[in-house]
């Protein structure tokens, strides 16, 4: 991270909340907790975001078999529990994201993960689901089923983004994705974290944010 672009950044927005993403294969190889890129994505997380630094790691890896069992994780993975504890530490919450594992294997990483760490720093540990990209791998899964399966406080922030027949939508609104029922999840559980408006690169791409923030206002007012 270039601190003092970030920091340039969020001087600009000052009433804008920011979380720090870092693509990290954390759980395809062990990453030294002290190191000098695993440090800088905590300080660079914590200048973004102010008093409530989130790091959200994403694994771009996809591995071959989907994790059903304790057993099935590999060590590689488990070496989570060293960046969660330094994470905690420091004061800075840290979700996990991976496209190639559904929710339930991610949910079972965190649980292990969480046994080798106290409770207090098990609370700075969770995940960032994405149903979508899990519908796009394994179109005969239930995402929400899934999402609807986790401990409300496992969720740290969670993916708000549309396909169509398997191709990013512009917007966050009708797809392969129910989102009326996503909402009732979420609403149901009582989750108040953050979401994640992924919306695709477009000329019109922030008119495409607002139809979405409308869209998911709307299915609020249903209910």
């Amino acid at each position: 991270p270039v601190l003092p672009r970030l920091q340039a950044l969020v001087d600009a927005f000052p009433e804008m909340d920011f979380d720090l993403a870092m693509a990290l294969p954390c759980l395809t190889q062990r990453v030294d907790p002290m190191g000098e890129q695993f440090q800088a994505a905590l300080k660079a997380a914590k200048l973004v975001g102010r008093s409530q630094p989130h790091l959200r790691l994403v694994d771009p890896a996809r591995p071959d078999d989907v994790w059903e069992a304790p057993g099935d994780i590999p060590q590689e993975a488990l070496g989570m529990a060293d960046l969660a504890r330094e994470g905690a530490r420091q004061g800075v919450v840290i979700s996990i994201e991976n496209s190639g594992q559904p929710i339930r294997s991610m949910a079972l990483l965190v649980r292990q993960v969480r046994s080798s760490l106290s409770e207090q720093e098990s609370a700075f540990f969770g995940l960032c689901p994405d149903p979508t990209n899990q519908l796009g791998r394994f179109p005969d899964s239930d995402p929400l089923a899934e999402l609807d399966d986790l401990p409300v406080e496992m969720i740290k922030i969670v993916h708000f983004k549309q396909a169509r027949d398997g191709s990013p939508h512009p917007s966050v609104d009708t797809g392969d994705l129910d989102f009326e029922k996503m909402m009732r999840v979420l609403e149901r559980k009582g989750y108040q974290g953050a979401a994640i408006m992924e919306i695709p690169p477009h000329q019109q791409v922030f008119e495409n944010l607002s139809a979405s923030y409308e869209y998911l206002g709307g299915l609020s007012a249903q209910d």
